[in-house]
């Protein structure tokens, strides 16, 4: 397959859902950069391009998204570490934005089912999604359930939209990481996926091969508006961190500035 060959810069490559990510891409013929914080410590295929940069340091991810098509984000924090899911979480998509510097990218954000509870470190998670629509980019949202507790048989993929299943276990719903990373990359190059925020999970049946269809089930989120659509209302903007606010306006501004756009 290859729709529309892309460079495609993958954060989050070394980890569980990155590395297929990574594989995933060189599938589907596009050309893959990795972000990785060491080389030494990273192995992907010969054709993959390795960029150094640090999600914390937005002057050091300059090179990686200088000349890319799409970016799959997924990154994640341990979020018992105190402030790690403010750095990494929400400020590893703040700092891959500012890196771009209004240039036009199409994003594709991996977040969590359950994002919308206000539990724990999904705020920060939620915040970073509200940051990805607020900048104008075009992109697609994906809140994976639980990471391979789908059974034997069960791969025919669902989108769920208004996060209403908040157990915290795996009777949210289950996907297997390789689709998973599946979704993300095609998503890149889907106009049926974009501008659109879903819980993504698998009910028994076989999986689908054209994710196109998959993708027109959702519904597109409200132009202008920081949440998912029929995400609950209860995390007012009024309410959030001055400097999240800044955060909002400031890039949402800079995309409105951008030669590109």
């Amino acid at each position: 397959m290859n729709r529309n060959k892309m460079t495609i810069l993958a954060v989050g490559a070394t980890g569980s859902i990155g590395r297929h990510v990574v594989e995933q891409a060189l599938r589907d013929g596009h050309e893959v950069r990795a972000l990785v914080r060491d080389a030494r410590k990273a192995s992907f295929p010969a054709a993959v391009r390795l960029m150094l940069g640090d999600l914390t340091n937005p002057g050091s991810l300059a090179a990686a998204v200088e000349g890319v098509d799409g970016i799959v984000f997924t990154h994640g924090s341990s979020g018992w570490l105190r402030g790690n899911a403010e750095a990494v979480d929400y400020g590893a998509v703040r700092n891959v934005l500012e890196a771009l510097a209004g240039r036009e990218a199409r994003i594709a954000l991996m977040t969590t089912i359950g994002v919308t509870d206000r539990k724990g470190a999904h705020d920060w998670k939620r915040r970073g999604e509200r940051l990805i629509r607020a900048s104008g980019l075009p992109y697609t949202i994906v809140r994976p359930g639980w990471f391979d507790y789908n059974d034997a048989g069960q791969e025919r993929l669902s989108l769920l939209q208004g996060d209403r299943r908040q157990t915290g276990t795996p009777a949210d719903g289950a996907v297997s990481r390789h689709q998973l990373a599946q979704v993300l990359v095609r998503s890149l190059s889907s106009d049926e996926a974009l501008g659109k925020t879903f819980e993504l999970v698998t009910e028994h049946g076989p999986a689908q091969e054209d994710l196109d269809p998959v993708f027109a089930t959702a519904r597109a989120d409200q132009p202008l508006a920081l949440d998912g659509i029929e995400d609950a209302a209860n995390m007012p903007l009024g309410a959030e961190p001055e400097q999240i606010k800044a955060d909002y306006a400031r890039f949402a501004k800079k995309m409105e500035a951008s030669p590109a756009r």
